[in-house]
């Protein structure tokens, strides 16, 4: 081998290095600008719009692991619940997988989650998701009967999902989530259309992941139905006019809860078996300040046992959410069916604690 051939060699590691470098400094950079401009919103007088958005529901997190690691949880992957967090995730499922996740959301409502994924050869991976927020029947109350009328009402929330994801290289995969969306109270509801991006890079140092997704962009959602209809006297001077006109009160559009996130999620090999995962995310929604998301996994004797722990809103000027808790055992294979249990405890600020249950089967 002569000189030549050896400072090529020089050269190619040396480039390889700086590409390395570059796209670390580039990926770090980015989580800090956002730091630095969450910080700026924090201290700031800004306007938040905090509560002016629709179907605030499309925000409640999916899946017992993602909870438990304080909803940090865009680049990492894994779990049937990746059609909510970062649909790009999705393109990493090798096997058919089927996800359910339950959790008696606040006082009155039940919050329940159903994912399916199913990869397609050289094709990529299709999924199917539906989520719901439902309320206990309530009754239904009037100026003139405050006790209640005997009537009963319920408000129920869904969007139903369509995914699909693709990986492009080996490193680097995209998907999409494509829903539609409705709430309903009684006899009205609101309907909209809507979609999920994301993109997930599995860089080439330390085992250091990156995510980006963007959430709810769509249609705007506005109520309609005929509990909003009035009798009105549209001439109330004059006599011998009909004074019950029908009506409908007309209410007004709201965005739906757009949301993006920015991740990174880091993997360290303790000994034989034995892995922690560090995770970080970066959340900037329409409807409320910026805030930071950090989680914590321990996986041992063979990822068959996992211990989580995480916070949720840092930074957030009048945070609801804080600490989280958690924890995940795989069962042993039956039948070619891997099971997979999890559980996750969520602090609320003010409305107390919040559980949730997720089941996993990948076969």
């Amino acid at each position: 081998m002569g000189l030549i051939d050896l400072l090529a060699i020089k050269a190619g590691k040396t480039m390889s290095t700086i590409k390395s470098r570059r796209l670390r400094v580039l990926i770090f950079s980015s989580l800090a600008l956002f730091l630095l401009g969450v910080g700026s919103r924090v201290h700031g007088q800004e306007v938040k719009q905090v509560g002016t958005s629709a179907a605030a529901f499309l925000r409640i997190p999916v899946g017992a692991k993602g909870i438990a690691m304080g909803s940090a949880y865009t680049a990492l992957t894994g779990d049937g619940s990746a059609m909510f967090w970062n649909p790009g995730n999705v393109a990493n499922q090798s096997k058919r997988n089927l996800f359910l996740h339950h959790s008696p959301w606040l006082p009155g409502l039940g919050f329940y989650y159903a994912g399916f994924s199913l990869p397609m050869a050289d094709w990529g991976v299709f999924g199917i998701n539906v989520v719901t927020l439902k309320s206990d029947e309530m009754d239904i109350t009037t100026p003139q009967a405050q006790m209640g009328t005997g009537e009963t009402f319920t408000a129920t929330s869904t969007a139903v999902g369509i995914a699909f994801a693709r990986r492009l290289t080996d490193r680097f995969a995209i998907g999409a989530n494509f829903k539609y969306v409705n709430e309903r109270i009684f006899h009205s509801n609101a309907t909209a259309f809507a979609f999920d991006l994301g993109t997930v890079f599995i860089t080439p140092f330390r085992n250091v992941r990156f995510g980006v997704s963007v959430s709810n962009i769509g249609t705007k959602m506005q109520m309609r139905g005929e509990d909003l209809n009035s009798y009105v006297d549209i001439a109330p001077t004059q006599g011998g006019n009909n004074d019950n006109i029908v009506a409908a009160l007309k209410t007004d559009p709201f965005d739906l809860p757009i949301l993006m996130r920015l991740g990174l999620a880091w993997d360290v090999r303790l000994a034989e078996g034995a892995r922690v995962t560090f995770a970080c995310d970066g959340v900037n929604p329409n409807d409320n300040g910026q805030s930071l998301n950090v989680g914590l996994e321990f996986a041992t004797f063979q990822e068959t046992l996992a211990l989580r722990g995480g916070f949720s809103e840092l930074l957030l000027e009048d945070r609801e959410k804080g600490l989280t808790l958690g924890a995940g055992l795989k069962v042993p294979s039956v039948g070619g069916i891997d099971l997979v249990l999890g559980y996750a405890y969520e602090d609320f600020k003010y409305l107390g604690g919040v559980n949730h249950i997720s089941i996993e089967m990948v076969f």
